[in-house]
């Protein structure tokens, strides 16, 4: 009886065994394999809702990969918004001195530590994608034309205000000027194509949208 009993626990623990590797195999051969037959590396790409994943050979994604080359209107909007930044940069930089309100000094130093950084990444983004050739020589863009910049009398009364004259005034300029950075970034989301401006331009419209509010409420 007890051989039996031994007989029968080492057949079932042979059949358990044999499930499992076979179990283990079967998720083997259908999970994607990050080599090649050849040895090569390969790359996994999910497949849609229901599609199992694909492995595509460096070559193949590089072919499939979309194309997100800058256009013009990636680089209009990186060369404008350099100079938009700046004159926000400009006008933050008199709170610390004029201001009343600490809400709009605290305001005026998240619009220099947030918009400061921007530029500088757009800079690198314009060096990395210069103009074409034939674009070289294109007469430069009035960037006082661009939605939300103050004028420079605008900027004088600025600089000339102090206390809560100040405060109003800083609020009102700054307000226009997010609103009009936020219309830009909108353009370029709608007629740009490359994927490091779109999410350049999305952060913008998040950011400056709240401070938007935030400056209508102090308002």
């Amino acid at each position: 009886m007890d051989m039996a009993k031994g007989l029968l626990g080492r057949i079932s623990g042979a059949v358990v065994a044999a499930g499992l590797l076979s179990a283990l195999a079967g998720c083997q051969a259908d999970e994607p394999r990050d080599r090649a037959d050849d040895g090569r590396a390969v790359i996994v790409a999910p497949g849609r809702p229901g599609e199992k994943a694909r492995t595509l050979t460096p070559e193949q994604a590089a072919r499939e990969k979309p194309d997100d080359s800058a256009n013009a209107a990636d680089r209009a909007y990186v060369r404008n918004m350099v100079e938009h930044h700046r004159q926000a940069l400009t006008m933050s930089a008199l709170a610390p001195a004029r201001a009343a309100a600490d809400g709009v000094k605290r305001l005026a130093e998240r619009i220099e530590a947030a918009q400061r950084p921007e530029i500088g990444a757009m800079e690198k983004w314009s060096a990395l994608h210069p103009a074409p050739q034939a674009d070289s020589g294109a007469h430069p863009h009035d960037h006082g034309t661009m939605p939300g910049m103050a004028t420079e009398r605008q900027l004088a009364d600025l600089a000339a205000a102090s206390g809560a004259d100040f405060d109003r005034l800083f609020l009102k300029l700054m307000t226009a000027h997010h609103e009009g950075a936020v219309k830009m970034a909108g353009e370029a989301l709608a007629g740009g194509n490359n994927v490091a401006v779109e999410e350049m331009a999305n952060e913008v419209v998040a950011t400056q949208s709240a401070e938007i509010h935030r400056m209508r409420a102090m308002g």
